[in-house]
């Protein structure tokens, strides 16, 4: 065999093996993409600054931050929770609120925080909740679970719960009661309320 016709068979095979290398089904995988299901961005160990018409209303610290930009109603998701500092004019922090899990509906410019959110006001009152929602284009702050208020000299609890943005001046729909804090109100109690110590 010569070396012109080597040289031919040699270009047969390649011409053969590049054309059966085509044809050839490649492997594939699934991904999905459905933008109501994922996210388009996701940000880890986030500690961001939110403004509201060029004004810097809020502080979020969270370790999961989805953002669903492509959903018909786009939002985000905070599943680990949040952590979320709110400022008056001069940026000094008025109102800290944390919560285990938190949505926020760009559209609506509504937050809804779920589980364990607790409020701490530029009052000092400590205010405890299972869900919250804060409307921004209303700068109102309302609830429709049990909410546990503790002010310096009493407890009030009920059910319904409507604000201000600041938390600072609001209405109980449902009061359950109010209650004068004790000395020592983490006390034992029987089954009266009474405190077991001063017995």
């Amino acid at each position: 065999m010569g070396l012109r016709q080597a040289r031919n068979i040699l270009l047969v095979v390649a011409v053969l093996l590049a054309v059966w290398g085509c044809s050839e089904e490649k492997p594939t995988v699934a991904i999905d993409t459905d933008p109501e299901r994922v996210p388009t961005l996701v940000t880890y160990d986030v500690r961001t600054l939110i403004s509201d018409s060029g004004v810097t209303k809020l502080r979020i610290t969270t370790d999961i931050w989805k953002i669903f930009a492509e959903a018909e109603h786009p939002h985000w998701e905070f599943p680990k929770g949040a952590f979320l500092e709110q400022f008056d004019e001069l940026f000094n922090i008025i109102t800290t609120i944390s919560c285990d899990s938190a949505h926020y509906y760009v559209e609506k410019e509504l937050w809804q925080l779920d589980g364990h959110v607790t409020i701490l006001n530029r009052n000092r009152e400590v205010i405890l909740t299972q869900q919250l929602f804060y409307d921004q284009m209303r700068h109102e702050v309302r609830s429709d679970s049990f909410v546990h208020i503790e002010q310096a000299e009493r407890i009030i609890e009920g059910y319904g719960f409507v604000s201000d943005e600041q938390m600072t001046i609001y209405h109980l729909n449902k009061p359950q009661g109010i209650f004068p804090v004790e000395e020592d109100r983490f006390a034992p109690r029987d089954t009266a309320g009474r405190s077991v110590i001063n017995k």
